[in-house]
């Protein structure tokens, strides 16, 4: 599909709308309906899993964030 620039600021929702559904649209300018830009959909980003540690053999053991009590203590205030 083609538009004009004066369509594509009039319509432009229903012109995006049009390409998230896999339809081209040009867009043009002047008398001679020059083409000068295109709107396109882009592709959802991929979503990615939680895998800062990506490694297969790499597990993070269930007490990772278990301190020992002095440290605790210490973290709390009740130190020497």
């Amino acid at each position: 599909m083609e538009a004009t620039m004066f369509e594509a600021k009039t319509q432009l929702s229903d012109l995006v709308k049009r390409a998230q559904r896999g339809e081209k649209i040009v867009l043009t300018q002047g008398r001679k309906k020059t083409p000068v830009a295109e709107i396109v959909a882009l592709k959802p980003a991929k979503q990615r899993a939680f895998d800062l540690f990506p490694h297969p053999d790499f597990d993070i053991p269930a007490d990772f964030d278990e301190l020992p009590e002095a440290e605790m203590k210490a973290w709390r205030g009740e130190g020497d």
